[in-house]
């Protein structure tokens, strides 16, 4: 996976905008990985996918992940800092197969890609996304050797697999432990580097096009001229314009 230029970003800004947060994930691997196609990311695991992710922001941005949060319990705005590493695995190798024995059921599943979340928020209902999304997954569902169907699995079980899921893909749903330095108020919040990336991404592009905007005023000169400059050079034109 290569670093991102400037061009790079605001391609993948334009390409963005009107996808969902699905295709859009994926389109940010495409743009950075043309090794791998769109059919070989969207068979990815949602961990390995949101791996790469972690990786494609850390050659972009860094590996300090800046954001802030709201304390639920007295609104008050609390800054958050951590590192890529803080919440990426070495390998992040889950089992292709995994198997759960439980209530006398065997079941062998798998965990979920991009393609399967695509199909199930297709669904529209989330019980029927639910539902759509572990008929995908399951692989094979047997009790005293007779074959069962996803949808007649007990309650129990399926909770089970969505444990397994969760603890075998642990990048897939990240959990941040907060604290509010006002209230003292402890509280998780979600991670998802793919929405927070997109931010990232899309705050990037618009700084670049007011760059483009004021030094093509300045000097004349096309998109392609300003992008190709370094940030450095860039931000020294920016200044002999305000000087």
């Amino acid at each position: 996976m290569r670093a991102l230029l400037a061009p790079d970003i605001v391609r993948m800004w334009e390409a963005g905008r009107d996808q969902r947060p699905i295709e859009r994930a994926l389109s940010l691997l495409s743009a950075a990985d043309a090794s791998s196609s769109r059919e070989e990311l969207m068979a990815l695991s949602v961990s390995r996918r949101d791996f790469r992710l972690l990786e494609l922001r850390q050659r972009a941005f860094g590996d300090t992940l800046q954001a802030f949060a709201e304390c639920p319990q007295c609104a008050g705005h609390l800054d958050i800092r951590f590192g890529a590493a803080a919440i990426k695995t070495a390998k992040n190798e889950a089992p292709s197969i995994l198997e759960l024995k439980a209530h006398g059921i065997t079941v062998q599943f798998r965990l979920p890609t991009s393609a399967d979340l695509t199909e199930a928020v297709a669904a529209g209902d989330i019980q029927v996304a639910s539902e759509t999304l572990l008929s995908l997954c399951v692989i094979e569902a047997r009790k005293d050797g007779t074959t069962i169907a996803p949808q007649e699995l007990p309650s129990e079980v399926t909770e089970e697999i969505n444990r397994r899921m969760a603890a075998s893909d642990p990048v897939a749903e990240v959990q941040l432990d907060l604290r509010c330095p006002l209230c003292s108020h402890s509280w998780q919040a979600l991670f998802d580097i793919a929405s927070f990336l997109w931010m990232e991404i899309s705050a990037h592009a618009r700084r670049l096009l007011r760059e483009v905007d004021a030094l093509a005023r300045a000097y004349g000169w096309g998109e392609a001229e300003i992008l190709g400059l370094s940030a450095t050079r860039r931000q020294a034109y920016l200044e002999l314009i305000g000087s």
